[in-house]
């Protein structure tokens, strides 16, 4: 049987949450694997190869962060973060640690449904955006297979830069406003949070650009949002 289900990794060590999550999933006909520790949750994402992982921070063995890092090392599959922690640091943490999302408990089953989909579609988005490859400077972007090269040196962009990147080579023709390519990136829910994007646009330019401080390439637009510049 040709499998159309989407597959789950749920890593929570909370047995309600965890039992809640999966019954509401399974109605909407995904499949869930549960991990109750760090690690089970690594061996379950190696093993399983999901469609899309969901990670507390809090688990009992390692920590979440940690449970992101050792997934992050070999798999860029589509990660939410689901966690009572709110506070804008352990936030960054985990975008910058490789998350793709980040959700906090309390949380609504149709908030969750709705991102593990936007997640999906956004993934299958850069997917599709061609073989082309596109250069700007010393730069050498492959989008379909997700590479990077600077003066012909292999770079490694976390998944989030990555498509942040694929955003900008995309709208090369315009000006992307914050609001515009954090929803693109994180989700309409972020998009007031410009520290993200101000973030990974730093960490882009200390990789892509030859004077970070002075970019060429990927410009700011005073009080309005970025632009990419010179493509070829």
């Amino acid at each position: 049987m040709t499998k159309t289900s989407i597959s789950v990794v749920l890593v929570e060590d909370d047995k309600q949450i965890r039992r809640f999550v999966r019954t509401e999933l399974e109605l909407r006909d995904m499949t869930v694997t549960e991990a109750e520790t760090g690690e089970q949750g690594v061996s379950a994402a190696a093993t399983r190869k999901p469609d899309v992982l969901i990670v507390d921070l809090g688990l009992p063995d390692i920590d979440g962060i940690e449970v992101i890092q050792k997934i992050r090392a070999w798999s860029d599959t589509p990660l939410i973060v689901l966690s009572a922690r709110s506070r804008e640091a352990e936030k960054v943490a985990a975008f910058e640690a490789g998350a793709d999302d980040y959700l906090t408990k309390p949380f609504g089953i149709g908030e969750l449904l709705a991102r593990i989909h936007a997640l999906l579609r956004r993934r299958n988005r850069v997917g599709d955006a061609g073989s082309l490859q596109i250069r700007f400077g010393e730069v050498v972007v492959d989008l379909t297979a997700r590479s990077v090269s600077r003066a012909g040196e292999n770079l490694h962009l976390t998944p989030v830069e990555f498509r942040l990147l694929a955003t900008l080579i995309r709208n090369s023709s315009r000006v992307m406003t914050h609001g515009q390519l954090l929803t693109e990136v994180w989700g309409p829910v972020h998009a007031k949070d410009t520290h993200y994007l101000r973030v990974y646009m730093g960490n882009l330019r200390q990789k892509l650009e030859r004077d970070p401080a002075q970019p060429e390439h990927l410009v700011t637009e005073t009080g309005v949002g970025y632009r990419l510049c010179g493509i070829e």
